[in-house]
């Protein structure tokens, strides 16, 4: 197998590098283990007899089980000194032929995920965003300045509430209904808006500012929710 690094600078070295990958002894007779200079690279031992690998395209080893076969994307392995990689094998719309890369450069609540070279957009859940280096996706107020919270949620915190008001019995994680959906609340966390879902099939009831089953949630107030959202 033809081996080439990613890096330019690693190029005077790549006779190095063969030559420790010819000598390479598996630790173990039987078992998956990591290249020690290449993280896309692996080898498969049986009977202390080592057999070449390679991730897919943008995918490199995971070492922590050495009887798992498994690649996955760069943010979930930490690879240290296995900083070669072999050149990527691009495609309209995809650096590698597996990955996953930001749907805009600016904020995005959306991804494109790389699959055998073809670009698929994806959505990230309503109220997150997109995060690069973690390649999730995570609340906007965790990606400040580069994501506006308010921009992303419709919705501005308050820096004060009335004693008496029922969000204030929250405080300093004060609740508020979401307008036209009975599903989802506001809560404000450090002074910004983060969008959350009841789930289980429960309701935002506007009045308790909790998640109640749809029987404990009063009929006019799901009739008018329902009609906010078919305006």
């Amino acid at each position: 197998m033809e081996k080439r690094v990613l890096f330019r600078h690693f190029l005077p070295f790549l006779t190095l590098v063969a030559l420790s990958w010819a000598q390479f002894r598996c630790p173990e007779p039987k078992g998956f283990f990591a290249d020690p200079e290449q993280c896309d690279l692996y080898y498969s031992c049986v009977d202390n007899q080592p057999e070449e690998k390679l991730c897919k395209d943008g995918l490199v080893f995971r070492d922590d089980n050495p009887k798992k076969e498994l690649c996955d994307i760069p943010a979930n392995v930490p690879c240290g000194d296995r900083t070669l990689l072999h050149t990527p094998i691009g495609s309209p719309g995809c650096e590698y032929q597996f990955g996953m890369y930001p749907g805009s450069d600016s904020c995005s609540t959306s991804y494109i995920k790389c699959i055998y070279g073809e670009p698929h957009q994806a959505h990230c859940d309503p109220g997150l965003v997109y995060n690069a280096k973690t390649h999730t996706c995570v609340w906007p107020d965790e990606l400040i300045p580069f994501c506006n919270p308010e921009a992303i949620v419709g919705f501005k915190c308050p820096h004060k509430l009335p004693p008496n008001s029922p969000a204030a019995k929250f405080w300093p994680y004060p609740r508020f209904p979401v307008p036209g959906d009975c599903g989802r609340l506001i809560t404000c966390v450090d002074g910004h808006p983060r969008l959350l879902t009841c789930g289980d099939g429960k309701l935002f009831d506007s009045v308790s500012l909790t998640c109640l089953d749809p029987d404990d949630v009063p009929h006019w107030f799901v009739h008018f929710a329902f009609l906010k959202t078919r305006s």
